[in-house]
């Protein structure tokens, strides 16, 4: 049956967020070189749809603080962007987002202890699956073990982990107002990324930023309600289309990411890393094709 307007307007909309995604170490890395650490452009960025939110919908801040899941959405949706935004600007941005994929792998196991969803043995496969890909993608000729090895890989892991704890808790709260989820992921953004900014930079991992500048305070706006757009499309895709349909399109975030970033040099597509990242992928559309059948 031929997909009517509103799906395909829909999907349209996933696409969008999924190239913004895709392409967003852009931005960060082009801020960077010019002295804007990921994690100030971060605050920055997501301050500046904060204080929008907080103009339109000044209760917003009430329904967030009274909610104790909300409370925990910040947390997890800031370390998200913590994770994913310094790390593409930091390492390979190919391994960053494979690594950052696992992430179906981490639902799988938090989505028993906080929506009683237990898996089945298939489901634990998928999981194996992904956790070979991940050792295929860390493991290198001069390391005994396949761990991480600098800060962008332990990044990855953390923010995938942070997105699957935030898919969860948003599945949990499906109940609350979007504009209170929306704030409590644009705030969490914010939050954490000043904490660990100011936690980072007197260990020399991350610099201060630097005096105000057009430029880019400019960049760091449009950044800004490049974020905003791209959060108001995934709403709209996602509350339109069945969530298996959702998270395929959502999987083309790592094509974007991927050639982009092989294209302009700033990442690398060994054998070793095609073949992990095909496991972890394949592990992806698996649970996606699955979907609802776990438990």
């Amino acid at each position: 049956m031929p997909a009517s307007p509103a799906a395909r307007r829909a999907v349209l909309a996933l696409s969008l967020n999924a190239l913004f995604f895709g392409l967003s170490w852009l931005p960060f890395r082009g801020l960077a070189s010019i002295g804007l650490h990921p994690l100030w452009s971060t605050t920055l960025a997501y301050a500046s749809v904060v204080l929008l939110i907080t103009l339109m919908q000044p209760r917003a801040w009430r329904w967030v603080l009274g909610n104790a899941g909300l409370c925990l959405l910040m947390v997890a949706s800031g370390l998200t962007n913590v994770g994913f935004n310094w790390a593409v600007t930091t390492g390979d941005v190919v391994r960053v987002v494979l690594l950052f994929y696992l992430m179906p792998a981490w639902a799988l196991l938090l989505a028993w202890p906080i929506l009683g969803e237990r898996p089945n043995t298939a489901a634990f496969l998928r999981l194996i699956l992904a956790l070979c890909g991940v050792m295929l993608i860390l493991k290198s000729p001069d390391q005994n073990w396949p761990v991480p090895s600098s800060l962008a890989d332990w990044l990855s892991l953390m923010g995938g982990f942070s997105f699957a704890l935030t898919n969860v808790l948003l599945r949990r709260l499906n109940h609350t107002r979007n504009i209170a989820r929306m704030l409590a992921m644009f705030a969490g953004g914010t939050i954490m990324a000043l904490i660990t900014a100011f936690i980072a930079t007197p260990m020399g991992l991350a610099y201060p930023p630097p005096a105000p500048a057009g430029l880019w305070m400019v960049l760091v706006a449009l950044l800004g309600l490049g974020l905003l757009f791209a959060n108001l499309a995934l709403q709209y895709g996602a509350a339109r289309l069945p969530a298996r349909v959702t998270a395929v399109v959502m999987l083309s975030e790592v094509l974007f990411a991927s050639v982009s970033s092989v294209l302009l040099g700033a990442g690398t597509l060994s054998l070793r890393v095609l073949l992990g990242g095909s496991l972890i992928l394949a592990a992806s559309v698996l649970a996606v094709r699955t979907m609802g059948q776990d438990h």
